[in-house]
């Protein structure tokens, strides 16, 4: 079993990583002004951007969900892993040692976890990678060769080969350290009569990646007509690291073209994406084993980015016989969150892209994709091949069947376009009357929605509005832009994020400036952590405080604060959060002010002469002081922000 990993090696790994190129493996991010990026969240549903990260201080949060954390948090919520596979992950990026506690450098990582499984996983593709070159492996070679595809594009995608013998791969890897079990957990090997067998026999394989690049499973393809292995495709079982409903063939090699150019196109199998990558369609992927599905979506929207409308696109290649056409109506009824900006590409012929490729080259694949047609377009065209046009009963019944597909557009100008384009494609002279036509479909099937019991209809309106969720019970969040609380939050984001600005000026504060529980709560795990002049920094900072608060709330506030951007330049942060901290030391000089004059009012001069005389001192002094913090805070908050 492996030690404990030291403090000193966790932080020095976080301040080591680059918090925005691990979050941009998942998230397309775009910069937000000073030390801010943002991209749609990746742990809930959003039509526009509020997952922000700070890459100055190793943070991020949402302020829609209200996840947030460091990097190791975003690891373990992403990939799904423990907090120690999540350090033990970047310091394999790192090239870092970690000194484990009570077994050194060379303490053996527990088995099972996932950083194993990806390393057995690694090691299988270099197996089977060399296999490829093997006599026995002629006809795996033979099925590249035939469809263009040579020796540089069979390393480029990873290719191999499972050779004929039951066991060949679990030997090697058991020779190089790993156990039945871990190559059972990795899908790699599985029990047979006599002991533990390869999983996969004489087969051509893909070695499928998650976005970071690590092998996460395989996808084989039968080559021999006497192979016993049910399916022409076989993949790796479910397994802590493979999920076919959360994995994409080639969007490793395709993530930062598709977030690049905003397009992404969704092919149907491991030669397409091949095809398309070599023809110089870079933004290819594929689903692995599964149809593709909302998670799948989900995942390229992130990438894509697509804050508006018609903002990026995916473009879907199916063939073009009945189940094409099928596949096209599948996607088109569970793509409307996108559905503005989806389009079909159908090959010549039936044809896929490999094909396509093979039969009229590079050039054709790029024109297929150059000639896309909106979705919407294809489904309702696709309808109208099914009737007799030339017949006023073919045109009625057309219409019949199609008023109803425009009429799930969401968007009112776009429905309306299609309404008129539909008029005209089925040769229907009232343009008016099918318009018409489309918006009372419309207006019933929002009524329909309307008109469901109050828990659908929450849920459809949540669907809808794609609302996030609401985050536990604790303590209550104060509002952002409550004015009563705004120096009180703007002093806490100024000290999380910039504290050696902040320093002992901020440390000075007593905790009852702060009057909102969850501010007082943060301040109060700020003092206990050492306050600004700790010598604690960036995300080891933040970490520290969030790490002293119980409670939910107050910590996911934590990392709400320590991202939100500060209304004021780089350059002139220190004037800006000095104005603040002078705010709420004026509000707080002048509760102390109230108080004297309340004791001054219950002193007689004549009976308590000297005790009145000392407290109308200390009352002027404090009226001097109070000015000069109101002039300080006015003058550099209003310079710098807005002075709440």
């Amino acid at each position: 079993m492996a030690g404990r990993i030291p403090d000193r090696d966790v932080a020095a790994i976080r301040e080591r990583t680059r918090i925005e190129d691990i979050v941009g493996e998942y998230v397309s991010l775009k910069r937000a002004g000073g030390d801010s990026m943002k991209g749609l969240c990746p742990f809930h549903d959003e039509k526009s951007p509020s997952f922000h990260v700070r890459p100055n201080h190793g943070h991020y949060h949402c302020f829609g969900c209200g996840e947030g954390g460091d990097v190791y948090s975003f690891l373990q919520k992403i990939d799904h892993i423990s907090f120690v596979e999540a350090v033990e992950q970047l310091a394999d990026r790192l090239n870092y040692t970690i000194s484990y506690e009570g077994g050194g450098t060379s303490v053996q990582r527990d088995r099972g976890t996932r950083s194993r499984l990806v390393a057995a996983n690694a090691a299988a593709q270099e197996f089977y990678s060399a296999r490829l070159q093997e006599p026995d492996a002629q006809a795996a070679r033979d099925y590249l060769t035939e469809r263009n595809f040579d020796a540089q594009a069979a390393q480029q995608f990873g290719c191999g080969y499972a050779p004929d013998g039951w066991d060949i791969l679990t030997k090697h890897l058991l020779g190089k350290g790993f156990d039945v079990k871990e190559l059972e957990a990795a899908g790699l090997s599985k029990a047979g009569r006599r002991g533990h067998i390869d999983r996969f026999h004489r087969r051509l394989l893909w070695p499928i990646r998650n976005l970071s690049g690590d092998v996460i499973g395989f996808g084989a393809r039968k080559l021999f007509d006497d192979d016993t292995m049910p399916g022409k495709y076989v993949n790796t079982p479910e397994t802590m690291l493979y999920k076919k409903s959360q994995v994409l063939f080639g969007l490793d090699l395709a993530k930062r073209d598709i977030a690049k150019g905003h397009q992404a196109v969704v092919v149907e199998g491991y030669t397409d994406v091949m095809a398309m990558h070599l023809a110089g369609v870079k933004t290819a992927v594929a689903a692995c084993g599964t149809a593709f599905g909302e998670d799948h979506l989900a995942m390229l929207r992130r990438l894509l980015m697509d804050d508006s409308y018609f903002r990026g696109e995916i473009i879907y290649t199916f063939d073009g016989d009945a189940a094409g056409q099928a596949a096209a109506m599948k996607a088109f009824e569970g793509d409307q969150k996108m559905a503005g900006q989806t389009f079909v590409a159908v090959a010549p012929e039936g044809m896929d892209p490999c094909e396509l490729r093979q039969k009229s080259g590079d050039a054709a694949v790029r024109d297929l994709v150059a000639r896309r047609t909106p979705m919407f377009e294809f489904v309702v065209k696709s309808i109208l091949t099914e009737h007799d046009l030339e017949t006023a009963e073919g045109r009625v019944e057309a219409l019949r069947r199609t008023v109803p597909v425009v009429a799930q557009i969401k968007e009112a100008t776009l429905r309306d376009s299609y309404a008129v384009q539909l008029s005209g494609w089925v040769g229907w002279d009232d343009i008016a009357a099918v318009r018409q036509r489309v918006r009372d479909e419309a207006r019933k099937r929002a009524s329909t929605r309307g008109s469901l019991p109050a828990p659908l209809k929450k849920k459809a309106a949540r669907d809808e509005d794609q609302d996030t969720p609401q985050l536990p019970v604790g303590l209550t969040r104060p509002r952002p832009n409550d004015p009563t609380l705004w120096a009180q939050r703007e002093a806490l984001k100024g000290a999380l994020q910039y504290p050696a600005i902040a320093g002992t000026v901020f440390d000075s504060l007593p905790v009852e400036t702060f009057t909102h529980p969850t501010y007082v709560v943060i301040r109060e795990s700020m003092i206990a952590s050492g306050g600004t002049s700790a010598g604690l920094g960036g995300g080891e900072w933040v970490d520290a405080v969030s790490r002293g608060v119980d409670d939910v709330t107050a910590a996911s506030l934590v990392s709400e604060l320590a991202v939100e951007p500060l209304p004021a330049e780089e350059d002139t942060v220190p004037r800006y959060i000095s104005g603040v901290i002078a705010r709420l030391q004026e509000v707080w000089v002048g509760e102390q002010v109230a108080e004297l004059k309340s004791k001054l009012q219950r002193i007689s001069p004549a009976t308590a002469s000297d005790e009145f005389h000392s407290l109308l001192g200390d009352l002027v002094a404090l009226e001097q002081y109070r000015r000069s913090l109101l002039d300080q805070a006015i003058g550099d908050t209003n310079r710098d922000g807005m002075a709440g």
